[in-house]
């Protein structure tokens, strides 16, 4: 399981909650003015992930108006971008240079370098968060700088791609380890340059690994989406990227398993999941074979023995029934 902490106000005295939440922002992003109609009796919860020097973090609070003002910044810049993912409630970042309003899956960008206002709206406001130091962005700064309060959609693009991975890494850590954080925030260092290049127009300022990263990223999510049709392959998977098979096969020689070997593991394992799930104890072996790319059920059982040293029929009794 990654490092992480979870702070809650029901375990703080009414009285102090308010300013404990202020603290508490103040080291995980910077220091802030805060206000709140509800500052009498703050609710709030958060968990951080520590990924190394990348933090993530999810949130829900009470609306609430947060300010960085320029002298705040002259006590205390940790030189950092905080990129939030809205999802629930909604609000607006103002700035010298921009105001832009936010709402559910826009992705809201900010740095501490910079003098803004930001008032949140909703009963309550969650976000999931991530807060990295301007040195890993490999772009230049005075570039980077550019992309703060410009409006990002978490729903389609590179928004979405980063949207999802912080998504699905605050759903779900207990399938990592603590030394995977470093590795995860290597991830989202590239993502968050990939994404500011993207915004900038500006792709041939990023360095090559950044690129193959990222398209990798892109791939995988590309094969998790059609794992459900048979003629998925390496080579229809290049095609779909404008990039040759043999560059393909390039790109996941650093990767645990090769491209079939990766559509292969998934298929299995969403078959293996919903083989076991007793809520799906009626749908025939065979469609859930077909449902997750395995048109043909001789191919399905072989593959499923290799993987698991036993078919799937016997895997779901077991697995439902129990052992007798």
């Amino acid at each position: 399981m990654l490092d992480e902490k979870v702070f809650r106000s029901d375990d703080v005295p009414a009285a102090d909650r308010f300013d404990y939440w202020a603290e508490l922002l103040g080291r995980t992003h910077a220091p802030m003015e805060l206000r709140s109609d509800h500052a009498d009796d703050f609710r709030a919860s958060q968990r951080v992930l520590d990924l190394g020097t990348v933090t993530v973090w999810s949130a829900t609070f009470q609306p609430l108006v947060f300010r960085r003002t320029p002298k705040l910044i002259r006590q205390s810049d940790p030189e950092a971008y905080h990129l939030s993912l809205v999802v629930r409630g909604s609000g607006a970042g103002v700035w010298r240079h921009r105001e832009t309003q936010y709402k559910p899956y826009d992705v809201f960008i900010n740095s501490s370098s910079l003098p803004n206002d930001v008032h949140s709206s909703g009963a309550p406001v969650t976000t999931v968060a991530l807060e990295i130091p301007k040195a890993l962005v490999s772009l230049p700064r005075d570039m980077a700088h550019r992309i703060v309060g410009t409006p990002v959609s978490g729903r389609e693009g590179m928004g979405a791609l980063l949207a999802g991975f912080l998504t699905q890494l605050t759903d779900d850590t207990a399938s990592y380890q603590p030394t995977d954080g470093s590795r995860l925030g290597a991830v989202l260092a590239d993502l968050t340059t990939a994404l500011f290049a993207h915004l900038l127009e500006a792709g041939d300022c990023l360095p090559p690994e950044t690129h193959r990263r990222t398209l990798t990223l892109r791939i995988q999510a590309f094969i998790r989406e059609h794992l459900h049709d048979p003629h998925l392959t390496p080579a229809s998977i290049a095609a779909a990227h404008h990039i040759s098979t043999s560059y393909l096969h390039r790109l996941f020689q650093d990767e645990d398993a090769t491209v079939a070997a990766c559509i292969r593991h998934q298929r299995l394992k969403a078959a293996r999941r919903d083989l076991t799930d007793p809520a799906l104890h009626a749908i025939p072996i065979h469609a859930i074979a077909t449902r997750w790319g395995y048109p043909r059920a001789t191919d399905f059982s072989r593959a499923y023995r290799a993987a698991y040293g036993t078919t799937p029929k016997d895997h779901r009794h077991q697995a439902i029934h129990g052992h007798k």
